[in-house]
């Protein structure tokens, strides 16, 4: 079992960082490897033409073996979560037997870069947005919204865009029961892995996906501005948001750049981003990877159950509302306070104690990690029992 890790990261003392879900701490180690990709820089002789792929290649692997992907060259190097939904949106557009008024599904108050996205291919091909409203009622709330969402999957959907687990209250979705009703009704299933991939296993053999776009700033422990993309066979012949030269056949071949290349080289490499060698960015997200599969993402998942599980169980009876624990992670839970509660208070509370936390719509966001301990837990509590109380 997995202890406190809070040594390994870089934390100030005194502040209780329970907001992985907003951006995680750097490790000391990716710190580390930032500061050697900006002096490897200082010398540039020292990289080679080898050293614009070997960047890459060991963050391809380490996240293909994070969602069991056995096939690396199905990765792609991507700055951002709004960068690989535009390059699904624009290959939407090929998608065989698309038809005018078929929709895009995805559920209520979902982050906006997986709703912008859509909004030209819908004005050129006349697709709409569906939006699958959660139950009014709490009582069952995560059932009812998965089953609401599945139900809505029919021949009139052509995409569905899906969190395993919602950004803003911990909503988990039942990605083996999406996946099979896309397949069903011949709908692309496209993951949005920001906020799970990297503490709760997530695996493509048995969702089977035909994208997943992943920033790298949460729960991959990674840098700002470097993400990953995994892309299945759909997207094998698409068309990528840039031409840019290193995703070309033969690229390795400096001296043969200016014998220019109409072929892409093959899978997910036409949608690496321009300068995705990137020298500082890289290394350390490929720390952070590593980092994480020595962990087991298993095991990070349990050590935040165990973390909040019991404090949880205190919160409802006081009046708290939780997801039913089938349909929450443990890394990200959203509470919804008693009724007559003062939210400003809560927050005057917590902020009084160095408790950071998030407020996302009509919930308290609370994402524990390796860094957190009890003391943590102790003080979030009693910020928040003091208030109801």
């Amino acid at each position: 079992m997995l202890t406190c890790q809070k040594s390994l990261f870089s934390l100030e003392e005194g502040i209780h960082y329970i907001n992985c879900a907003t951006m995680s701490p750097n490790l000391k180690s990716v710190e580390q490897a930032g500061f050697d990709g900006i002096k490897r820089k200082s010398n540039p002789q020292k990289i080679t033409q080898e050293s614009f792929f070997e960047t890459t290649i060991p963050v391809q692997k380490a996240f293909a073996k994070l969602i069991n992907c056995d096939d690396f060259e199905r990765i792609a190097m991507i700055p951002s979560t709004s960068y690989g939904m535009a390059i699904v949106a624009r290959n939407l557009g090929f998608k065989p037997n698309l038809k005018s008024g078929q929709e895009i599904l995805m559920v209520h108050e979902e982050f906006p870069s997986d709703v912008y996205a859509w909004e030209e291919v819908c004005m050129d091909k006349g697709l709409k947005i569906k939006t699958i409203l959660p139950p009014t009622e709490l009582e069952n709330r995560g059932k009812i919204w998965n089953e609401t969402l599945i139900n809505s999957i029919t021949t009139n959907t052509c995409l569905v865009v899906i969190s395993p687990t919602h950004w803003a209250d911990g909503t988990r979705f039942d990605l083996e029961a999406i996946g099979r009703q896309c397949r069903l009704y011949g709908a692309l299933f496209i993951i949005d892995g920001a906020q799970s991939i990297g503490a709760l296993p997530i695996d493509i053999q048995l969702f089977r996906p035909d994208a997943i776009i992943n920033a790298g700033y949460k729960w991959l422990l990674g840098p700002y501005s470097a993400g990953v993309a995994y892309f299945g066979e759909y997207f094998d012949t698409g068309s990528s948001i840039e031409r840019n030269w290193i995703n070309r056949v033969g690229s390795e071949e400096f001296k043969n750049l200016v014998n220019y290349q109409e072929h892409y080289r093959p899978k997910a490499d036409r949608y690496n981003v321009g300068e995705r060698s990137n020298f500082i960015l890289n290394p350390m997200l490929e720390t952070s990877l590593n980092q994480i599969l020595d962990w087991g993402v298993e095991n990070i998942q349990n050590y935040c159950k165990n973390l909040l599980e019991e404090p949880l169980k205190n919160l409802q009876s006081k009046g708290y509302w939780v997801e039913d624990e089938a349909f929450r992670t443990h890394h990200l839970v959203g509470l919804r306070v008693p009724a007559g509660a003062d939210i400003n208070k809560i927050q005057t509370e917590l902020k009084r104690r160095n408790v950071q936390v998030s407020f996302r719509g009509e919930a308290i966001r609370i994402s524990p990690h390796l860094y957190n301990d009890q003391t943590d837990i102790d003080l979030l509590m009693e910020a928040l029992l003091t208030v109801k109380n």
